[in-house]
């Protein structure tokens, strides 16, 4: 997909911080338009938006578990950008939920929230976004999932199965699409040196962690955002239900 004119608009979730963030940065780096979601942190939100290249982007609050919000993020986007041309769906709940420390009721809970935020939630707005690019004549939309989605998630077995309908989510709609013109990708990051990482990866863990890296280290958030621009920009259409593995080889399929 060229950057030429007319400009390219992009809506990424979870632009916030992290690998949000380092997306949105490069889609504006790259020349487009971004309208970055975020779900209650409007400090970090204002520092992504600051951050950007070019003109033009704007921040859109929404609590992905509510299925109303997704239909009003939704809409107050394309009223305010006219038309999306690149959907990247990375927010993503991840709590520790292991099942035999975990109560019934707690379980129960986990799954449901995790599950509305990974997968129906994005799984909603692959739907608004399929019949908006369909009647514009083309577009793009990344998914962000996990190596977890085939390695296993044995503290958080709902982020691992969400992952993995993610993954089923975006093959089915490339198949579907492809003749439309709309091209769709899933992207398999394993750990990212985030915030949202950084318990881990300075915890407890981080020894186990390193050494399932054969690089010595794990992913940076840039390097997520460039394979995902590529996938949005770049990535020739026949790579459409593509899932790019971006894990510095710490898992193998």
């Amino acid at each position: 997909m060229s950057t030429s004119s007319p400009r390219l608009h992009a809506l990424v979730t979870g632009a916030s911080r992290g690998i949000g963030r380092a997306i949105a940065r490069e889609l504006a780096t790259r020349g487009c338009r971004v309208a970055g979601h975020y779900q209650k942190n409007a400090e970090a939100a204002a520092e992504t938006l600051a951050l950007l290249a070019g003109g033009g982007h704007a921040l859109f609050a929404a609590d992905l578990a509510a299925p109303a919000e997704v239909d009003r993020l939704w809409r107050e986007v394309t009223a305010a950008f006219g038309r999306i041309d690149i959907l990247v769906n990375n927010a993503g709940l991840y709590t520790e939920h292991a099942p035999l420390a975990t109560s019934t009721d707690g379980w129960q809970t986990e799954w449901r929230q995790t599950l509305a935020v990974n997968l129906l939630a994005p799984a909603q707005l692959c739907h608004l976004a399929a019949h908006a690019m369909v009647a514009a004549g083309g577009g793009r939309i990344v998914n962000i999932s996990s190596r977890g989605a085939y390695r296993g998630e044995p503290r958080a077995p709902a982020y691992g199965a969400s992952k993995a309908g993610l993954n089923s989510l975006s093959q089915s709609l490339a198949v579907a699409l492809a003749p439309r013109g709309v091209a769709v990708f899933g992207l398999a990051p394993g750990w990212v040196a985030t915030d949202m990482a950084a318990d881990y990866l300075e915890g407890p863990c981080a020894a186990e962690i390193l050494g399932q890296h054969p690089l010595g280290r794990v992913a940076t958030a840039e390097e997520i955002a460039h394979a995902a621009v590529y996938c949005a920009l770049d990535a020739p259409l026949a790579m459409t239900g593509a899932i790019v593995d971006v894990n510095g080889a710490s898992y193998l399929r």
